[in-house]
């Protein structure tokens, strides 16, 4: 998933009793006496509640019934289901259309992008490598890749794979995704992330597509290859996963694949421009099949191996599914906290069974998500080609507790729609306020024309056009009216995978200042003339 809404989703999940407890392990306070005391037998597996033979099989169809109800309710043009148990494909269904206006319907075999479940796919493809050796989880990053730095030399020096993986390396929460919406590339963004300020490392856990990036890419430099051939040559190719690239390039040339969609009013459209995710590809830029995913869902639920062949050493994949981060803490002494693997969502259900699962998400046109339950060995996945509403989330949840409980026990639909509410309003202090009864603005417009400079996101271009200021930023040279507001304050609509629709953002001249709100929340809002 995107931006700050996969953190405040998660949470969000987790307040609704979805997936996760937590678990922490203290480490020896220096001078402390330590217990001999023998720790407690630990079983191998926490089974929970038993699961009847034969129950998959007999929820298919009521899976299959939910997914069209859903489609129906919601309008969205196009989903695909896959269901995995005891290392079999039992379900594969296909809805829809891959565009509106089209009769080119969804199969299986249709390619969706992914959003952010290429974060966990990713970590396999880490995983993979580290089996191979040299590398470890605990590897830090700037052994493998030179160029790394952040804004704290210790930090730069220790932070590891994993601590990256686990959005525990202290960069703010979804750093770097303003750049990649105004057309900066992924080396300009790796780059401008030693601007940053940090979060204590180790100590606080934010969201950030780049800083996975960050941890992929230099496993990438030192296999000497770029992530998406890495991928293709670790994963896809060993589990035959044919559809499945981390190209956006290969996703738009695939002839049956789903084109993402946007509701304007009551109509679901083709989002334009397409969302092309490559700057942050090990993040955000796989794109697959639920065909594709069935078989890597497999080889997970198979401790790394698919159909007889060792894949992934279990020993080097355990690290990612176990719990590293504290993701959501809980708001109640009785409430479940959200935990976080290297690159995958890790809880422990109702039901007392592990579940891993991540989704994904893009404002131009793609929801997705999948969950596993390994003590079960069963799996669904879910992709739609529609702006996120929480349908593949709702349906992986229902199917989760007709597996663990043979009913449905919370009105997952719900919890859903008020959690996206929330997360996908729109931002800035001007929302829903009225316009003050001054339109005039305190000066002639050319008097607030000029170049305005910043480090960390280039040069701002103010240029008076007739009755209107154009406000263009970065390589993208992204260009959007300022609409007067109030003497020197002007606002705009961002536009880009970042801003939530509806966003306003408040331009205010100060002299040779000009302050962007929008632009402004990790405190690079400020451009001078």
């Amino acid at each position: 998933m995107h931006r700050r809404r996969l953190t405040a989703l998660g949470a969000a999940v987790a307040i609704a009793a979805a997936a996760a407890t937590g678990c922490g392990i203290e480490e020896p306070v220096p001078g402390a006496t330590t217990s001999t005391s023998p720790a407690a037998p630990q079983p191998a597996r926490a089974p929970g509640i038993t699961i009847p033979d034969g129950r998959v099989e007999h929820i298919v169809d009521r899976v299959d019934q939910r997914a069209q109800e859903l489609m129906n309710s919601t309008g969205i043009p196009g989903m695909a289901v896959a269901i995995v148990a005891d290392g079999e494909v039992v379900y594969q269904e296909g809805f829809g259309v891959r565009e509106v206006g089209t009769e080119d319907r969804v199969e299986p075999g249709t390619v969706f992008q992914l959003a952010s479940m290429s974060k966990p796919i990713g970590a396999s493809v880490v995983a993979r490598e580290i089996a191979a050796g040299p590398l470890e989880w605990d590897t830090p990053i700037r052994r493998l890749a030179p160029w790394f730095a952040l804004n704290d030399p210790y930090v730069s020096d220790h932070a590891t794979i994993g601590d990256l993986y686990a959005h525990r390396s202290g960069l703010p929460d979804h750093a770097g995704d303003q750049l990649e919406d105004l057309g900066f590339d992924r080396a300009q963004i790796l780059e401008r992330m030693a601007l940053l300020p940090l979060a204590p490392f180790r100590d606080t856990y934010e969201y950030t597509n780049f800083g996975v990036t960050a941890a992929a890419t230099a496993v990438a430099d030192a296999a000497h290859t770029d992530w998406a051939d890495l991928s293709k040559r670790s994963i896809y190719e060993p589990l035959g996963m044919t559809a499945t690239s981390s190209r956006y390039a290969d996703f738009a040339a695939a002839p049956d694949h789903a084109v993402g969609h946007t509701r304007v009013g009551e109509d679901y459209r083709r989002t334009e421009p397409p969302r092309q995710p490559d700057a942050q590809s090990p993040a955000g830029g796989v794109s697959s099949s639920v065909a594709d995913m069935a078989r890597w869902m497999t080889m997970i639920l198979g401790d790394g191996a698919y159909e007889g062949r060792e894949v992934i050493a279990p020993e080097a994949l355990l690290p990612a599914v176990s719990p590293q981060s504290v993701s959501s803490p809980p708001e109640t002494p009785d409430a479940r906290a959200g935990m976080y693997g290297f690159g995958f969502n890790v809880g422990t259900s109702a039901a007392g069974r592990v579940v891993l699962s991540h989704s994904g998400a893009f404002n131009a046109g793609t929801a997705t998500a999948f969950t596993v339950i390994p003590s079960a060995n069963v799996g669904i996945v879910t992709l739609t080609n529609a702006a996120p509403i929480g349908v593949p989330e709702t349906l992986n949840a229902e199917f989760a507790d007709l597996v663990q409980f043979g009913e449905v026990r919370e009105d997952w639909w719900g919890l859903y729609q008020e959690a996206f509410a929330q997360i996908e309003g729109p931002t800035g202090e001007l929302v829903g306020a009225e316009r003050p009864p001054n339109p005039a603005p305190a000066g002639p417009l050319e008097n607030y024309a000029g170049v305005y400079g910043n480090d960390y996101f280039g040069p701002a271009e103010v240029a008076a056009e007739g009755a209107h200021l154009l406000l263009t930023l970065g390589p993208r040279k992204v260009t959007v009216p300022l609409r007067h507001w109030d003497g020197d304050t002007f606002v705009f609509t961002p536009t880009g995978e970042a801003a939530n629709p509806g966003t306003i953002s408040q331009a205010r001249f100060e002299g040779d200042r000009l302050w962007l709100e929008f632009y402004d929340s990790d405190g690079f809002g400020t451009f001078t003339r």
